[in-house]
């Protein structure tokens, strides 16, 4: 309890600092431009994983972001899947709207949605994060009506207050709902306030904590994968 007490005191005012880097969005827009180009040869189909510092791997090599433990999986299981990591470092739901139509000019299969924790750090008006969350989910089904989606929940501090708090939560699981997408309760259940399990800021997982996002994802993604 005094652990994750500690976490949710250095939550907001760490996430926001260490996620702000907007140089990383070239090396995003990139990698996602490289990684679409192959599978174009290779014909695999695509998850693209769509989010902000946690999908991006903050502070650690790609290859230990959990969308690349993902990929490893799925090519253990002899899977025909390429992972798209469209993650970026301080990311919110607006940023997001405002660049999904790039991400999307190449063809995606299975689209994972993880953002909202910066909107909600920041105080952004609850209804503007779940329309903006709602509009990039729209987008998504129109360019693709039979694209598989599953939306990451997140949890923020009490800093905001109790109600602040427990709306932002509800926005993950009532938005599943009425898009019936598929939902990934609490993308951080398990690592959350570890200090063992994340990094020196106490917010971002290390490579051991990745690994825990990873089965997280897992737990709703080997079913789509298996279809």
């Amino acid at each position: 309890m005094r652990s994750f007490t500690l976490f949710l005191s250095l939550f907001m005012f760490l996430f926001l600092t260490s996620c702000a880097n907007s140089s990383k969005k070239e090396e995003a827009e990139e990698n996602t431009q490289d990684t679409a180009t192959n599978e174009v040869g290779e014909k695999k189909k695509v998850i693209l994983f769509f989010g902000d510092s946690l999908t991006a791997g903050y502070g650690l090599e790609q290859e230990e972001a959990f969308p690349a433990i993902i990929q490893e999986k799925i090519d253990s299981l002899g899977f025909s899947y390429q992972v798209v990591n469209a993650g970026l470092s301080g990311e919110t739901t607006s940023g997001g709207k405002n660049r999904i139509d790039w991400v999307l000019k190449q063809n995606v299969d299975i689209f994972i949605l993880e953002l909202g924790a910066n909107d909600g750090l920041r105080g952004i008006p609850l209804e503007e994060t779940r329309n903006n969350l709602q509009e990039i989910i729209d987008f998504v089904r129109k360019k693709n009506p039979d694209i598989e989606i599953i939306l990451a929940g997140m949890q923020i501090p009490p800093n905001m207050g109790q109600d602040y708090t427990t709306e932002f939560r509800n926005i993950f699981p009532e938005l599943a709902e009425k898009n019936d997408v598929h939902l990934v309760p609490f993308l951080l259940e398990g690592v959350a306030g570890d200090p063992e399990l994340n990094q020196e800021d106490g917010i971002h997982p290390t490579a051991e904590g990745q690994e825990i996002l990873a089965n997280n994802v897992w737990q709703v993604l080997d079913d789509i994968v298996k279809k």
